[in-house]
């Protein structure tokens, strides 16, 4: 067969580096059909996530969520309702290790929800100490925090309840001052002020009842003298 002498330069190319350039192209298309392919799958994951997120309800559904989408990037969003769920649940002990685990990896837009987060399941658990070192650095850490407000009242909660109620009634007081424009921040101050004097009268109630149950002191009577008669003596007997 006779090549035309114009296609020469082609046949030439094609012996030198024609095939190998084919062999590039092919891989490229491969790459590319894996990229594409890779992307479409991953996202299906991120619609099954976020459909994960707004339909599950329950505390097993949540749960199946985080199994399955756990290390997606919807996995904390999941891990953070699930935390929620667990705490309504009274499951503080585990609501606690979500949020532990959360303190590095929070969601995006909620940094601050696990450490809250973590100081509500500390009191939840009755660590009234450890949940107010807890919210007392939160206060001071985040002043301009959107859960500053629940960080305070949580505070103050817990110094009622390790015995200074006059003292978290005074915090209360003043953050009423602060958010005297909120009508909603008011109502949430008010009802932590009602909880603290409750706990306040109940704290006092054992002790006046103690103070009730308290022997009278009584004193003991002087025994009253008894007045002695002066007896005349008896006529002397005649005798006959």
């Amino acid at each position: 067969m006779t090549i035309p002498e114009e296609l020469l330069p082609v046949v030439e190319w094609w012996e030198k580096d024609g095939k190998k350039t084919l062999a590039i192209l092919a891989l490229a298309g491969i790459a590319a059909g894996g990229y594409f392919g890779w992307k479409m799958w991953r996202d299906y994951r991120c619609d099954a996530a976020g459909e994960a997120i707004l339909s599950a309800d329950t505390t097993e559904e949540l749960e199946e969520a985080v199994r399955n989408y756990g290390a997606d990037r919807a996995g904390a969003a999941l891990r953070q309702r699930l935390a929620k769920s667990y705490f309504a649940a009274e499951r503080y002990e585990e609501a606690l290790e979500i949020y532990d685990a959360m303190k590095n990896a929070p969601v995006e837009g909620f940094e601050d929800v696990p450490a809250v987060g973590r100081a509500e399941c500390l009191e939840a658990l009755g660590k009234h100490k450890e949940a107010l070192a807890e919210y007392d650095a939160f206060v001071d850490a985040k002043p301009k925090s959107l859960l500053l407000l629940t960080a305070r009242l949580g505070s103050a909660r817990m110094t009622a309840a390790l015995g200074d109620g006059k003292k978290a009634l005074d915090a209360l007081e003043a953050a009423k001052k602060e958010y005297e424009k909120d009508a909603n921040a008011i109502s949430r101050i008010d009802s932590a002020i009602d909880l603290v004097k409750r706990f306040n009268s109940h704290a006092k109630a054992p002790e006046s009842e103690a103070k009730k149950d308290e022997p009278k002191k009584v004193e003991a009577k002087k025994p009253e003298a008894k007045k002695v008669e002066d007896k005349k003596p008896a006529p002397a007997a005649k005798r006959p």
